[in-house]
């Protein structure tokens, strides 16, 4: 009789698991009449003219550009290659330019208004300023969602600069363009950058000393990064006090400028982006995870629904779906690494013994409860994308953080019935 209903359990498991997160299937004949309707909307007369080749849809969507240049750039560190298309589509020119501000200005100021496209990367936003303020349209296309070299036999900076040219002329729309943050954003967020720079350098030597004492048959005791030099170096063996003494002194010197870090973010975000305060409401949500956030993301309104959050943080699983094959796989870890490790970071003190009892709580404690070898870190992550959903709400409202919102409800809902 077990056996049966545990049978029973799996089949309908399996039968969720089989649900398809596709489109649902519709009736030929529905999509025909509802496609001949759209195209009598395009068609009708009455209706103003469309917009000019180059200017946006009112939903924001890029119209190909027919009436202009477009030029594709590879950026390069050193040297990038640029191709010029004229109004049909012709190749008008090939050559190669030095990735420097004043070569940019140069050669963007003698040229006619176009659509410049070149793809994300370490020069692409202050690209993105000289070239845009030289008159030209920009697109920073996106290099993750565009289709891959995989399956390209031949590939080089000029093949790539011509596909970008191709594509930005014909269709914008593939190269997912982005836009960049701000200057005086990303100049702040500089801090918060370095700040985890000398997190993983000291991490890294302590890492580092321990092992090379374990590797000689004794072990260091546990104790806080902060505090590393002072409770270690007493029990440090003789023999390897002269070989280690140098790291354990380079790991409080970074841990002093760690502090001074700390000091200016908090300063940061309490002075110039005071609305932190509203994410700061959450417990385990600290002055650097909200400052992270908040430069991260810069404007709140970019987000239709605060749910688009997570996959732009890269906190939802890969669909790499094909006919009736629906494998589950990991996290896609675009958006920012480190704004990610920090939410992550949040949800497991969450979730740890400290954490206070919260919505947030319960549902990865609920999550924890199946089981597994990953559950705990698949709750992690789930929670910090609730996390991440969360902060844009408040943000956005600037309501007063409940805790137990939803624990609330469901306790009243019983009463109310009675």
């Amino acid at each position: 009789m077990n056996k049966h209903n545990n049978s029973g359990k799996k089949s309908e498991l399996t039968s969720k698991r089989a649900k398809p997160r596709g489109p649902m299937r519709r009736d030929t004949k529905e999509v025909l009449t509802e496609l001949v309707g759209k195209l009598k909307e395009k068609l009708d007369p009455k209706k103003p003219a469309a917009t000019s080749a180059g200017e946006k849809h009112k939903r924001g969507e890029l119209r190909p550009n027919l009436d202009r240049l477009t030029v594709g750039v590879d950026l390069g560190d050193r040297w990038s290659n640029y191709c010029i298309l004229g109004l049909e589509g012709e190749t008008l020119a090939e050559g190669q330019l030095r990735t420097t501000q004043e070569d940019l200005a140069e050669f963007f100021q003698a040229l006619n208004a176009a659509r410049v496209v070149f793809e994300v990367g370490t020069h692409s936003p202050w690209v993105q300023e000289v070239i845009g303020g030289c008159g030209h349209e920009v697109l920073v296309a996106n290099p993750r969602m565009m289709d891959g070299s995989k399956r390209r036999k031949r590939k080089n900076d000029r093949i790539d600069a011509n596909k970008l040219a191709r594509l930005g002329r014909v269709d914008p729309q593939s190269l997912h363009p982005i836009q960049h943050r701000s200057r005086e954003v990303r100049q702040d967020l500089v801090i918060l950058r370095a700040r985890d720079a000398l997190v993983a350098a000291r991490t890294e030597l302590i890492n580092a000393t321990r092992g090379l004492v374990k590797s000689m048959g004794t072990r260091l005791p546990k104790c806080s990064s902060p505090s590393f030099a002072e409770k270690v170096e007493g029990t440090v063996p003789a023999e390897l006090r002269d070989a280690l003494l140098p790291l354990m002194r380079m790991a409080t010197a970074l841990s002093d400028c760690i502090q001074e870090y700390d000091e200016k973010i908090e300063k940061l975000g309490r002075e110039k982006y005071g609305h932190t305060e509203l994410l700061r409401q959450v417990k385990g949500v600290g002055p650097i995870t909200a400052l992270a956030y908040v430069l991260t993301l810069e404007n709140p309104d970019r987000f239709v629904k605060s749910r688009d959050v997570g996959p732009y943080l890269g906190l939802v699983p890969k669909q790499e779906d094909s006919g009736e094959s629906q494998p589950q796989l990991g996290i896609s870890k675009t958006g920012d690494t480190m704004l990610r490790k920090l939410l992550v970071g949040s949800a497991h003190y969450i979730l740890g013994p400290f954490g206070p009892d919260t919505d947030l709580r319960r549902y990865g404690l609920r999550l924890c409860e199946r089981g597994g070898k990953n559950a705990k870190k698949r709750a992690a992550v789930a929670v910090a994308r609730k996390l991440a959903v969360l902060l844009h709400c408040l943000w956005v409202s600037g309501e007063v953080y409940e805790p137990l919102r939803q624990g609330t409800s469901a306790t009243i809902a019983p009463a109310v019935a009675a």
